[in-house]
């Protein structure tokens, strides 16, 4: 089934206009769309929930989604099989159902899984992997029509280009995921100093599970994030919760962006009184109800992979930038650390990293901040996340990932035609 439609992403930063969407319900349908757009000459992207804030899946040919391609096909032990376009928030559910649950995840739910490994997304803990090391076994139907299944044991090569591949070799539609037994976490949001924060920083990582921090520009405030697993009961806090959650975290965040929007020379002031109104609470649940967070406020971001020594260096250099150049700028800027991997163009490829993201409020001029903070990531030899706003160029990332020419390779082998490509992955590929 197909529609003519107008599609946009979730931080509205791309809009397109596809000649049909569709969404499959097999992989046999996968396959006739990719024999009817090779005869029709046209191209294909596939979308996930369009967290990508770039211009990933944007088309004016054929999107596909995979919305209606999802749940569990297998549970074998800890391997768990699933279909491509299973979002992360519903994964959680099945999976616990089973008493199991994914080892880590990002700070957003929403994503399907198969774009979430696509594009490299993390969530924090120096002994954890980005979403992509999760995952035991791709099936993916390449330009030709043929399904591909790989593995560390089968098609290796293919697999390390596949586990991250932004989409490009292929459209993926099984994933095989290494599960671990459910688990509860208890979550501590601490406010706390900056400088303080820096000297503690290596006990902080070592010491929990997951540990992340947001520094609030202007001021010397953080907000840090302890999440550690425990025996306790379930605390999800109920009504304050989502009072806290969702009316002050969100609704009063919302309005005073708009205050900052409007009043751009507020910014730093908003800032500031968020910074003054950090909080301090505790809960207690299952990990997959604890990792994410509600966001109702809508930005732009760019996010950078350093490595993990040059962090201080880094995070110190970007705080002194805007205290220098005072961008009207009221967003925090969050800080988390990734335990390294070998996927050909995962950021954090042999090295274990920090990520910092930077944000913009939507509405407010962006480029500018944007590219003075990219110009100081790429000192201390940062790669971009891939579903994140950056202004690289091929030749740059040639340069920033060791075996870029063999996952391209691979890419040319898997789409020697170029199906799966469009106008942005022709610009950062160098097609």
């Amino acid at each position: 089934m197909s529609q003519k439609n107008t599609w946009k992403n979730w931080a509205e930063t791309t809009i397109c206009y596809p000649s049909e969407i569709i969404y499959p319900e097999s992989e046999e349908e996968i396959v006739q769309i990719i024999e009817r757009a090779k005869k029709e000459q046209k191209k294909i992207r596939v979308v996930g929930n369009g967290h990508s804030f770039t211009q990933l899946v944007a088309t004016n040919s054929i999107l596909i989604s995979l919305d209606k391609w999802e749940g569990i096909i297998e549970i074998d032990d800890n391997l768990v099989t699933v279909r491509s376009g299973t979002n992360i928030k519903n994964l959680g559910e099945l999976l616990f159902q089973y008493g199991l649950a994914q080892e880590n995840l990002g700070d957003i739910d929403v994503q399907s899984i198969a774009g979430a490994i696509s594009t490299g997304t993390h969530g924090t803990g120096i002994h954890f992997g980005n979403l992509a090391t999760q995952i035991e076994e791709i099936t993916f139907i390449n330009a030709q029509g043929e399904k591909i299944t790989c593995s560390e044991n089968q098609e290796q090569d293919i697999f390390k280009a596949a586990q991250v591949s932004l989409g490009s070799l292929g459209i993926i539609t099984r994933l095989k995921l290494r599960c671990v037994p459910k688990y509860k976490l208890e979550l501590k949001n601490v406010k706390g100093n900056f400088s303080d924060c820096m000297k503690q920083l290596e006990n902080y990582k070592k010491e929990n599970r997951n540990f992340e921090f947001y520094y609030f520009p202007y001021t010397e405030v953080v907000q840090m994030k302890f999440s550690n697993t425990t025996e306790k009961e379930v605390k999800e806090g109920g009504v304050m919760k989502f009072l806290n959650d969702i009316i002050l975290e969100n609704g009063a965040f919302k309005l005073v962006s708009e205050i900052s929007r409007v009043f751009p020379s507020q910014s730093r002031r908003v800032s500031r009184l968020c910074g003054s109104l950090v909080g301090e609470s505790e809960r207690c649940a299952w990990s997959h109800k604890v990792f994410a967070t509600a966001r109702l406020v809508r930005f732009t971001e760019m996010e950078y992979n350093i490595p993990m020594e040059h962090f201080s260096d880094c995070i110190h250099e970007i705080k002194k930038k805007i205290e220098d150049t005072q961008y009207d700028l009221h967003f925090p800027i969050e800080n988390r650390f990734v335990k390294k991997d070998d996927i050909w163009l995962s950021p954090a490829y042999e090295r274990d990293s920090a990520y910092i993201a930077v944000h913009m409020y939507k509405g407010m001029p962006y480029k500018k901040y944007l590219k003075d903070m990219e110009t100081i990531f790429e000192k201390y030899q940062g790669r971009p996340h891939w579903g994140k706003l950056h202004f690289q160029t091929p030749e740059k990332l040639k340069n920033s990932y060791p075996m870029w020419e063999q996952f391209h390779n691979i890419r040319k082998k898997m789409d020697p035609n170029g199906l799966f490509m469009n106008l942005y992955l022709a610009s950062i590929f160098g097609e």
